[in-house]
This record gives C-alpha cells, sequence and structure tokens, in this order.
C-alpha cells in the first residue's frame, strides 16, 4: 500500500499559458453597477456555483435582480460567444448574449432577456473596435455597437468589453450604459481581482464579498492526518467551493465540485509515486494549497 505524506503548503504557482482572448467568466466573478438618482448607490451580482443543464456546464448568477438564481451563464471560449440560460417550470430559454469574434461591420440580433431593455432588441452592427488597457494593464478589445438602419425597435448605442461584458447589465447587450438610468458598471472582479474599473469612477475599486470575514472559509479546512485505503480526507469544507490535485508540472488531475458537504474524500490510489498538490477554492474565490507525498 502506498503511503501518502500530507503536508500544508501556503503558495504555489502554476503555469499560465498566454491566449489570445480573454474569457469572460471566471471561476468567480463580481459585477458592480452604480446607478444615480437622488444620490448614487451600487449593486453587486455575482457567479455563485456552477450546474449542468441539458449537459452543459453553467455557472449561477446571484444578487441583485439574480437571487432566484435562476439565471444562468455559459461560454464557448473556441467560438467566444457567452450565453444566458433562464430556467423555469415551462422549460429553459437559451440567450445568446455576446458574440466577441465579431469584427468591424458585422450584424448581430440582440437579445436582452429579463432586463429593463427590450428582450428582442433587433440587429445591432459593430461600428468599431477598440483595443484599450484595463486593470492589469494588459490591452482587450473593446466592441462599439449601434442598431442597424432597419432596426426599429433600440435606439441607443451599446458598448461590450473583452472579458466583462455589457457596461450596462451582463444580461444587457444591447444596454446603454447610462449611470442616471439603468446604470453603469463601475467595477469587474474576476476570481477575486479587480479586472475593470470605469475611468470615470471617482471612488476605489472593492469587491463587496471578499471583503466581509477575509480568510474565515479556508482557516478550518484541514487535511485528516489518518489516511485509510490510500483515500486523503478534507474536513471542514462547506465553505469550499471545488477542490483541484494537480502534479509537479501543474497539470491538473482531478477537480472535485462541492455543494455545501463538510467533508470530501479524494482517492490517491490510481496515481504513481511522487509530489501532488490540492488547491481548495472557497466560494468566495480564496485558496488554499496543501502539499501530497505518496510513497
Amino acid at each position: 500500500m502506498k503511503k501518502i505524506l500530507l503536508i500544508p503548503f501556503l503558495l504555489m504557482i502554476f503555469p499560465c499559458f498566454a491566449q489570445d482572448y480573454k474569457p469572460l467568466l471566471d471561476d468567480f466573478n463580481e459585477w458592480q453597477v452604480t446607478y444615480c438618482y437622488n444620490g448614487c448607490l451600487v449593486d453587486m451580482y455575482h457567479t455563485d456555483g456552477d450546474t449542468i443543464v441539458d449537459g452543459m456546464e453553467y455557472k449561477i448568477l446571484d444578487g441583485y435582480h439574480f437571487i432566484s438564481r435562476t439565471f444562468l451563464l455559459r461560454e464557448d471560449v473556441a467560438a467566444r460567444t457567452v450565453y444566458l440560460n433562464f430556467v423555469q417550470d415551462s422549460g429553459n430559454e437559451e440567450f445568446l448574449l455576446y458574440d466577441f469574434s465579431l469584427n468591424v461591420g458585422d450584424s448581430i440580433e440582440i437579445k436582452n432577456p429579463i432586463s429593463p431593455f427590450p428582450t428582442n432588441g433587433g440587429y445591432y452592427q459593430v461600428d468599431a473596435i477598440e483595443n484599450l488597457p484595463l486593470v492589469d494593464g494588459n490591452y482587450y478589445k473593446h466592441f462599439y455597437l449601434s442598431p442597424t438602419p432597419s432596426n426599429t425597435i433600440s435606439t441607443t448605442s451599446a458598448e461590450w468589453i473583452e472579458g466583462v461584458g455589457s457596461l450596462s447589465l451582463i444580461n444587457a447587450p444591447g444596454g446603454f450604459p447610462d449611470i442616471n438610468g439603468v446604470g453603469r458598471l463601475t467595477c469587474f472582479f474576476k476570481d477575486g481581482e479587480s479586472f475593470y474599473s470605469d475611468p470615470h469612477n471617482t471612488t476605489e475599486c472593492e469587491s463587496m464579498l471578499l471583503n466581509i470575514e477575509p480568510h474565515a472559509p479556508l482557516e478550518k479546512v484541514a487535511l485528516n492526518s489518518l489516511i485509510e485505503d490510500e483515500v486523503c480526507k478534507i474536513q471542514n469544507t462547506e465553505n469550499i467551493r471545488s477542490l483541484q490535485v494537480f502534479d509537479l508540472n501543474g497539470r491538473k488531475l482531478n477537480e472535485i465540485k462541492n455543494s455545501g458537504q463538510n467533508q470530501i474524500d479524494i482517492d490517491f490510489s490510481t496515481v504513481s509515486k511522487g509530489t501532488y498538490f490540492i488547491v481548495a477554492n472557497s466560494i468566495k474565490s480564496e485558496k488554499k494549497v496543501f502539499k501530497v507525498i505518496v510513497k
């Protein structure tokens, strides 16, 4: 029988590979929308958990107008498209929200499902695309769209940003980002890191979720030192969203989703002798890494 040694490990950097398209959806996403009437208010919504519908993986939207958790997002990274699935008792309905493969002059039929804007927004054309820097200093495509001449439904322009979505609501690709109306996206976070900040916003972007009880979800997460039948038991995992197992080369060997269980078992019986890393991802996108030596 293999011997498994468990060693808590605080930091591990895995290889990253550059790509020419920045996906909109990361493991954890947080949007902050500001609107002003008699003073300004900020509302926040975020992705909270994963689900599978009709064999396809989705992120669950929560917060703001999405507290019913019936709004699901998925992304086809290869096609550079993003979809929203609205779950209903009468049957689910999926809408194409974004197509980041569009070029200047291309047109797209806009859908703004369950938003203050027309559900069937008509056809929009891409007027311009600019590469502009975001918070990380890298350049991303900014899409500027307007209704086509034949569009009799919508009259206002729209703006998308690669890796972010609409500067209005995420479910309103045809929405005009009006801070004195429905609202304007002012801050966006990927996995807890600031990714977009409205250049007209005078306040610093801070995550509304990660600033609440920082690190609390990970403090009690522990590995059971007693290994039975080559199974590693992770305890106190009720606030853990997922566990990932990597080898020394950074290859992901396994990923286990969690939906509130307070213990997760990981089977190491099929792996070769060597060193492995278990990455615990909290519901607030914090990480804790454990080192496992299989002998």
